[in-house]
């Protein structure tokens, strides 16, 4: 783990200059949110506005950049993993500037909210029905975080993607009553 967290320290570190400091998505952000579970990469969520500078960092720290468009980007260094997701539209912007930082055993942290990570992981999902595990991550989200999520903004989520019939099984599922 002492791996991960240096690297994770790294980075945050150096995106210190971005104008809107990124914020821990993906594996690691469940954590956070009491669901644990391995992962070998580090995501962040990255105003669009600092993608080409956080880019520049990322190269500058000896990542090699392996795919990179408007949305999303992925990096290695050895057999270190770093995903950028680029916030450009409002909802994701809105869950950047809504972050907060949080005390984690890799040190603070801005990590978005849970309702924000259930939308990213269903996002995921919906881009590859193979994903499994992200959907696996969704059920464990809505169990941990019973009775403190949302369910309002989870569901504008899960109506943006049409996919209503889903969450209402999960719920049922997680056996949580929205009254």
């Amino acid at each position: 783990m002492s791996r991960l967290v240096d690297q994770i320290k790294q980075a945050v570190g150096a995106f210190a200059e971005c104008e809107t400091p990124p914020a821990l998505i993906g594996g690691l952000a469940l954590a956070v949110h009491q669901v644990v579970r391995a992962t070998r990469d580090v995501d962040f969520l990255v105003d669009a506005q600092d993608a080409d500078h956080v880019h520049a960092i990322l190269l500058g720290l000896g990542y090699r950049c392996v795919h990179r468009s408007e949305d999303a980007a992925n990096y290695v260094r050895g057999d270190e993993g770093l995903d950028v997701i680029v916030a450009r539209r409002p909802i994701a912007r809105r869950l950047l500037a809504e972050a907060s930082e949080r005390a984690t055993a890799l040190g603070p942290l801005r990590v978005v909210s849970a309702e924000g990570l259930i939308g990213f992981k269903l996002q995921a999902l919906v881009n590859n029905p193979a994903r499994t595990r992200d959907l696996d991550d969704i059920r464990a989200l809505l169990r941990a975080q019973r009775g403190r999520l949302n369910i309002g903004e989870v569901r504008e989520y899960f109506a943006l993607f049409d996919r209503k019939a889903l969450l209402d099984e999960l719920l049922a599922q997680a056996d949580i009553d929205e009254n």
